[in-house]
């Protein structure tokens, strides 16, 4: 990293959520090596959470709590605006691949609700706070939403909702910049494809490798440093942009 972007990230503070591990552990690592100053969200895993900050060794916090509860969203944003009184940067990683078959309706209706909740609602709450904060700033702050590929392409038979709320993200993402770019609110999205996170769900990884034009998993190291570049604010121009982080294996 040049002088400049350490510049440019030094002493910004950012909220990353599902932080425990895979692209949000990631993420909060470049950040932080950038000059951030870090809260690390975690739904359940505080020990993880708490491991990853020790690892760090200084301006990191841990906050705990469930994204799919609309008290615990508001707790969560917070406790991170009064560590050290603002944030810059927003990024909404947390998500899950939830299943939603067709021929359960019981599963299909709770595969809805959970995607919704966790995969675009959750993210929306937590942008609203975002833009309601920096629109009593002069400097505005950074969004970035991670997507999925499957926000271009759809998803497969079983998880139709998770490609929905996806979509539904990347809707969001763009009408934030649009609406709010006059106010310096810059906000983003990156939709990587299959990423090494060890969350398969049950997915037979080796026959994935081998369709792949790479011939491998994307590391999560990859999608973290997009983030970090887009939350450094070193390219407002690109708000309401959407990187791929595929390997190629999606292309638009």
């Amino acid at each position: 990293m040049s002088t400049t972007d350490a510049a440019e990230a030094q002493g910004r503070i950012a909220l990353v959520t599902g932080a425990s591990r895979g692209i949000g552990a990631a993420t909060v690592r470049a950040l932080h090596r950038d000059g951030a100053s870090v809260i690390i969200h975690a739904g359940r895993n505080r020990a993880a959470a708490e491991a990853l900050a020790a690892e760090l060794g200084s301006d990191t916090l841990v906050v705990v709590g469930d994204l799919t509860d609309p008290t615990a969203r508001a707790s969560i944003w917070e406790q991170a605006l009064g560590w050290r009184g603002r944030l810059d940067v927003l990024v909404n990683n947390a998500g899950a691949w939830i299943a939603s078959p067709l021929d359960d309706t019981d599963q299909w209706q709770q595969g809805w609700e959970d995607n919704l909740s966790l995969n675009l609602t959750a993210c929306a709450d937590l942008c609203r706070f975002a833009i309601l904060h920096w629109s009593t700033t002069p400097s505005g702050g950074v969004i970035v939403n991670v997507a999925s590929r499957s926000s271009h392409r759809g998803d497969d038979a079983e998880h139709l909702a998770y490609g929905a709320a996806k979509g539904g993200l990347l809707a969001l993402t763009k009408g934030i910049a649009r609406a709010f770019a006059r106010h310096r609110v810059l906000a983003y999205a990156v939709a990587p494809g299959w990423v090494q996170t060890g969350l398969s769900g049950g997915t037979d990884l080796e026959a994935v490798v081998k369709t792949l034009p790479m011939q491998e998993i994307t590391p999560p190291e990859d999608v973290a440093e997009v983030i970090a570049f887009l939350a450094s604010g070193r390219s407002p121009h690109t708000t309401g942009a959407t990187i791929d982080i595929t390997g190629e294996d999606y292309v638009r």
